[in-house]
């Protein structure tokens, strides 16, 4: 199992995209900035790809926050995390 605690939130972010396209048989490198839906995630994937990050960061993110524009890219989806874990938005258990 890969031990999550080193890894940074853009990479922990890139790990998700990277699952996400080897589902849809898709195997291209997708850097921090490349837009995620012309290297080939559909509209499903990226509402998967929303909740995938809520689960990785024990977060919740507020439906204002749930816009294309903040799931462009690995980028903008991580400084969305970085500013709702600095705000307090995680998941209390």
């Amino acid at each position: 199992m890969l031990d999550r605690t080193n890894l940074g939130s853009t990479e922990r972010v890139a790990r998700l995209v990277r699952e996400l396209l080897a589902k849809r048989s898709i195997d291209r490198a997708v850097g921090n900035d490349d837009n995620l839906t012309e290297n080939g995630l559909s509209s499903l994937d990226i509402v998967n790809l929303m909740l995938g990050v809520e689960g990785e960061f024990a977060i919740k993110i507020p439906d204002r926050e749930m816009t294309p524009s903040n799931f462009r890219s690995i980028a903008r989806i991580d400084r969305l995390v970085c500013a709702l874990l600095r705000t307090g938005q995680t998941v209390r258990g």
